[in-house]
């Protein structure tokens, strides 16, 4: 079952100010500070919401938080702006009523952040789809690109909206958003040409300028540097926590999202980009013949590349900001400006043109999230807009002359319309109804708006009149005019009374509005209100090859010249203004009021004074006064039973009647004062808040009894359960013990009786099989004298058929049958082609022995072929070359093994290559088959020296390492023998033949790392020599070695060096040269 909650339970505070008691100025704001002091940042006045900037991220705006207000009555829950937001949707899905959501407070209050919870909220709750979510995501990602166009950084909000945004969101028949449609209404476009101390322009410069990449900053004409721009502040460019670069993108995905071409993302930045070109326009005097002075641009660069992005000749441009036409029915004139005018039009074209952009994107994203459907929609409006502003001092103008004027017109509407709310629930509840006193603000209203005598219709009529027209004739007109009205003030007027006023300056005047007064400074009222573009200008920029310019600016048409002068901003907004109120007349209202806690745009900071000024233009006190004027609480009989039915006997724990009359029993039971409650159809009205809290209070002493019986009851049944539980789990210990004890018992008994019959079965089972091989025994006997006397019956018969060379063939075909089941078997199991495999096939009959052998034989010789037709010429060379040292080596000497591995290289000195032996290898005329270093044993002390071997195929030959220089060439012919020891050295003597020419000197004692290839190829090459004899080679660890005229017995021993692990050479005595080779390990 689903646990309800209420707004009154667990409440810090009061949650409704209705219900606030004492109600004073003073208790409103210390529970609004108690309030916001523990994160409540939520209060309500019935049905209005007062939200107060927390100015930090609260946990209160999850999917969870959503999911616990949806479908919930607005009273049911802690205050909430999805509270209200639910009310709203259910209302406009369920009772098919228009809803419209009013968002009001000053600067920085929130107002911006109220109006996306609330659009984020409805587009959780409604419905799903692939075309829905699109729309929903159209509807969101518009705000991100009004924010850059239309928000700025000012004094009291880093993301302050300088205009005010209504938004009619249209559902279908389910409640599923189709599309939207966005108005604007004034933008503060004066902020492009001038911004107040310590305030930015619009986010878009500075996002442009800041997150645009290189390319595109060059095609726009850009610097990066916010200084190079006159339009741009430089004392606060830069805002902590604001990452303009990254705001840029999330503005150009937005739009993307939202429908924009890429041509037209493009055109609309180039038109930023050309307004800041603009302000970078100055200008100069010119005096002409006739002592008039004439304007000229300074620096034409900036005119120039202006001029390219918007596709305007120069020329044209130029001469609008030097002349101006004016032309009057059949005639023109043309006159010169000064600087100052110059000054004038091109601000005057730079707000211009930047505000017909802005409209122009407000129509493009209608264009892309307009419902397509024609039938009839369910509107839910959002309306965002400036609350009431009183600045210090005479700093009040134009712009919040009419700003006001909106405040007052949305104070009226709210007024009637919750008066109205209130009378209608009355007369709908049969509650009868009770005239209620409060401020009418129609005369305000009427002061400013009048069509005869309003200060706007004034404004307007002396912007029109001609002759000198100056703000103070203006003030002049309302000091006649509006003398008399009681809630005009000013210095100058027929009312005495304020003649003496020092507060009051000589160029203002003062209105008394619901909010307080206001001081206005006159100065500027008439131009702003003008808001004049000379036609020079709007003609220029038609004459623009820049498609969206000629969107922006129709008049300048040459074929559709109009004479008459453009409306005024004054008639335009209220234009808007009253379309706005109509639009709201149609709908029901839901109110959220945005205060703003402290000027530090700090958390935590609770601000007494400024929160008090807000209370006091918003109205609440007001609001709260209207709502209680009649019955200040009101709720549906079910909850209200539901609620405080545990106050009387009778209707608790449950009733069975109708709601209604349980409610009356239980009011008629706590003895309520008649006067103090009324009965509706399907509520029950409370007149005093006090009556309320009187049945909180008895409910929450009845709440602490209930609790106290429900502990003494739950402890009671606990203590039972667990006496219970302790019986059952002594019944169950025993019974198991039980069923152990006789398990036990009948499982040694069936072990007993399961050996007896064992041993019984065995002794069966043992006669059985005695019987039955007994049996066996004598049948077997049986069949054999039957089968041998058988067979010499069918002998005996059929001996007269048989030839006499059955026996034969029946042999020769058995063993032919043999043979070809041999031969397929050898066939399917034939062993790999690799010729060191030694595997081969079993021998199937012991007859085919000498046969399974020869086959063997064949197979392995015509494997050895096949693999030895694969060898080219150079590798059956080396194979050549390895198979004879194998046959020198082999079982002969240690040094063998290693060298198997170790591929015959031949050339280890890269003769050609190498340009250190260039010279020694052009000094042999022969081909080098071997060169390498080897290591020449002195014959004197054993001591070795390097030397280089070279072998070609007629000699061998002995250089100098390090120049080259032949030492001994010896020809192979004088070569007897080589002799080497069965160790691993390698070590090895060329013996010469006796009485050859190279003898002289004696034999050679060599070592070297490649004796088995030197040696090989030596022995190869005396083979392959017809004319020579083949070299012997002499494998012994002992051999004689002729040293001149001495005989030398070089010895090979085994042992351990004293230098290292290396072989070394002594000599031990003229006839002993003593090689010391370190044991193999």
């Amino acid at each position: 079952m689903e646990v309800k909650t209420s707004l009154l339970d667990n409440m810090i505070g009061v949650g409704d100010m209705v219900l606030l008691e004492p109600l004073s100025e003073d208790s409103f704001l210390e529970n609004l500070k108690k309030r916001f002091d523990h994160n409540e940042i939520y209060t309500y006045i019935g049905s209005v919401v007062i939200s107060l900037n927390p100015y930090r991220s609260l946990p209160i705006y999850t999917p969870d938080k959503v999911e616990e207000y949806r479908n919930r009555n607005f009273y049911e829950l802690s205050p909430h702006i999805y509270a209200l937001a639910d009310e709203a949707y259910r209302s406009l899905r369920d009772q098919d009523k228009d809803q419209c959501i009013l968002i009001t407070g000053e600067s920085g209050a929130g107002k911006t952040e109220a109006s996306k919870l609330v659009m984020s909220y409805v587009a959780a709750v409604c419905g799903k789809g692939q075309e829905v979510n699109k729309v929903k995501e159209q509807l969101l990602q518009s705000n991100p690109v009004l924010e850059a166009f239309g928000n700025a950084k000012t004094v009291r909000n880093d993301n302050s909206s300088r205009f005010g945004k209504y938004m009619d969101i249209e559902f279908d028949f389910k409640g599923d958003p189709l599309g939207g449609v966005i108005s604007n209404y004034l933008l503060e476009k004066s902020r492009v040409v001038k911004q107040p101390r310590g305030e930015r322009n619009f986010h878009i410069f500075y996002q442009l300028l800041s997150g645009a990449s290189d390319d595109m900053l060059k095609k726009l004409k850009l610097e990066r540097d916010f200084s190079k721009y006159n339009y741009l502040s430089l004392d606060s460019a830069t805002v902590s926590g604001l990452d303009d670069a990254a705001n840029f993108r999330t503005v150009r995905n937005a739009m993307q999202i939202v429908g924009f071409m890429e041509d037209e993302m493009q055109s609309v930045l180039e038109l930023v980009a050309a307004v800041l070109k603009l302000g970078n326009l100055d200008f100069k005097p010119e005096s002409r013949c006739n002592g008039m002075d004439e304007s000229r641009v300074k620096d034409k660069n900036d005119l120039k590349e202006m001029c390219e992005l918007l596709g305007i000749e120069q020329s044209v441009l130029e001469r609008a900001f030097s002349y101006r036409t004016v032309e009057a029915k059949m005639e023109k004139v043309s006159t010169t400006l000064n600087v100052a005018q110059a000054y004038y039009a091109r601000d005057a074209l730079a707000k211009n043109l930047y505000s017909r952009l802005f409209s122009w994107l407000v129509t493009r994203i209608n264009e892309s999230i307009r419902a397509q459907a024609k039938t009839r929609h369910k509107v839910m409006g959002v309306l965002d807009i400036y609350g009431f502003e009183i600045f210090e001092e005479t700093d009040n103008s134009f712009e919040q002359f009419i700003i006001n004027y909106c405040n007052e017109k949305l104070q009226q509407i709210f007024i009637e319309l919750t008066l109205r709310e209130e009378q209608e629930e009355y007369v709908r509840e049969g509650i009868e109804w009770t005239n209620i006193e409060y401020f009418n603000n129609a005369v305000i209203c009427d002061l400013i708006e009048n069509n005869q005598n309003g200060i706007l219709a004034m404004l307007d009529e002396e912007c029109l009149r001609p002759g000198t027209v100056t703000d103070e004739t203006f003030l002049d007109k309302l000091n006649t005019i509006c003398a008399e009205h009681q809630h005009f003030e000013s210095r100058l007027n027929k009312n005495s009374k304020f003649l003496n006023d020092h507060s009051l300056p000589h160029n203002c005047f003062r209105i008394q509005h619901y909010a307080g007064k206001v001081l206005y400074r006159v100065e500027g009222f008439v131009d702003k209100n003008n808001d004049l573009l000379y036609r020079d200008l709007s003609q220029a920029m038609y004459k623009a090859n820049h498609s969206l310019i000629k969107q922006l600016f129709p008049e300048g048409n040459p074929a559709k010249v109009n004479l008459k002068r453009p409306p005024t901003a004054g008639f335009q907004f209220r234009a808007s203004v009253g379309t706005l109120m109509g639009n709201l007349q149609t709908k029901n209202p839901n109110y959220i009021r945005c205060i703003k806690p402290n000027d530090k745009k700090a958390a935590h900071i609770f601000t007494d004074s400024l929160v008090r000024h807000q209370v006091r233009y918003l109205g609440l006190m007001e609001n709260v006064r209207v709502r209680r004027a009649g019955y200040a609480f009101r709720q549906a009989y079910e909850p209200c039973l539901e609620r405080y039915k545990m106050l009387c006997k009778n209707t608790w724990p449950h009733w069975k009647g109708p709601a209604r009359q349980g409610v009356e029993v239980l009011m008629t039971d706590l003895q309520v004062p008649a006067e103090e409650f009324a009965y509706g159809r399907s509520k029950i009205f409370i007149r005093n808040p006090r009556t309320l809290f009187f049945l909180e209070e008895k409910r929450k002493q009845c709440l602490e009894d209930l609790a106290t019986l429900i502990q003494k009851i739950y402890r009671g049944w606990k203590c039972r359960s667990h006496f219970l539980l302790l019986k059952k789990s002594e019944i169950v210990v025993a019974a198991w013990y039980r069923r152990y004890a006789q398990q036990k018992k009948y499982q040694k008994i069936k072990h007993s009786t399961t050996v007896v019959q064992s041993y019984t079965r065995g002794w069966q089972a043992r006669k059985l099989l005695r019987e039955l091989k007994y049996q066996k025994k004598c049948e077997e006997a049986v069949t054999t004298i039957a089968a041998f006397w058988h067979g010499t019956q069918v002998r005996r018969e059929y001996r007269k058929f048989f030839r006499a060379n059955a026996g034969r063939k029946i042999y020769n075909f058995t063993i032919q049958r043999i043979m070809q089941k041999y031969f397929l078997g050898l066939k399917s199991n034939l062993p790999s082609m690799s010729p060191i495999d030694k595997s081969w096939p079993a021998r199937p009959y012991s007859f085919l022995e000498g046969v399974h052998a020869e086959l063997r034989r064949i197979f392995h010789l015509w494997r050895c072929k096949k693999y030895r037709s694969q060898f080219t010429e150079e590798k059956k060379a080396v194979y050549e070359e390895k198979l004879e040292a194998s046959e020198l080596f082999k079982d002969k000497k240690a040094l063998y093994p290693s060298s198997v591995s170790q591929t015959f290289k031949g050339d280890y000195l890269e003769m050609v290559k190498n340009p250190k032996y260039q010279k020694l290898s052009s000094a042999v005329d022969e081909k080098i088959l071997l060169a390498d270093v080897v290591n020449k044993i002195n014959r004197a002390n054993g001591k070795s020296s390097p030397r280089l071997f070279l072998l070609t195929k007629k000699s061998v030959i002995l250089a100098d390492q390090k120049t080259g220089q032949v030492k001994t060439s010896l020809p192979l012919p004088d070569l007897s023998s080589v002799s080497t020891s069965t160790q691993s050295d390698g070590f090895f003597a060329l013996k010469l033949k006796e009485g050859s020419s190279s003898a002289v000197k004696g034999d050679f004692l060599l070592s070297s790392d490649h004796l088995i290839e030197i040696v090989t190829k030596l022995h190869r090459i005396s083979s392959l020599a017809a004319d020579r004899e083949k070299l012997n080679v002499d494998i012994s660890d002992e051999f004689l070695v002729q040293f001149k005229q001495d005989k030398v017995c070089v010895k090979f021993i085994q042992g351990s060096p004293k230098n290292g692990n290396g072989v070394s050479c002594k000599r031990k005595n003229n006839r002993l040269l003593e090689v010391s080779v370190p044991t193999s390990p």
